[in-house]
């Protein structure tokens, strides 16, 4: 015990100026600090661009996902309210002077529009497998129309922005 206290008597502190260690660091020290200073520069730059980068690439799929699920749910309410658009069109179709009938059609197809959900022209339009489903095949109705060409729709489609949402049953002329 002794022993440590000798020790730590004799240990003396010792005190260094910021001058005199300039004075110590010679040119060559200096010049090699500096070129490891810099290189730690260059490389927390290159990490922080690195970073930056990251955080916007999230940012970007992170828009791309919120628009993905909008579009999904949006989608699947349009699926679940196309059977009443077609109650709606099959009501219109027995009862075509039917002022409720039309406004309920009406304001069906207003909200069709704001969200986005159009109505697949077929009628007079060529077969396109795409975007219509031939159920029947027909002999031409006249010499003017042409084989392959839609004269009845039994069932509308509806697109939702440039994504098919139901094809449309038809009858085609043979």
């Amino acid at each position: 015990m002794e022993e440590k206290k000798e020790n730590l008597q004799e240990s003396e502190i010792q005190s260094v100026s910021i001058n005199e260690a300039k004075d110590k660091i010679s040119n060559d020290n200096q010049t090699e600090i500096i070129e490891q200073l810099n290189s730690k520069i260059v490389e927390l730059n290159d990490k922080y661009l690195r970073t930056a980068a990251e955080l916007e690439n999230t940012r970007r799929r992170s828009a791309l996902d919120i628009e993905s699920v909008s579009r999904n749910r949006a989608m699947g309410v349009a699926g679940k309210i196309l059977p009443v658009m077609d109650a709606v069109q099959s009501a219109l179709k027995h009862n075509p002077e039917d002022a409720g009938i039309k406004s309920m059609e009406k304001a069906l197809q207003n909200a069709f529009a704001q969200i986005g959900i159009t109505k697949i022209e077929s009628v007079g339009e060529k077969l396109n497998p795409q975007f219509h489903n031939a159920i029947q095949m027909v002999d031409k109705p006249d010499d003017k129309t042409a084989t392959n060409t839609i004269v009845e729709e039994l069932q509308s489609g509806y697109m939702f922005g440039d994504t098919v949402l139901r094809t449309a049953m038809v009858v085609v002329s043979k």
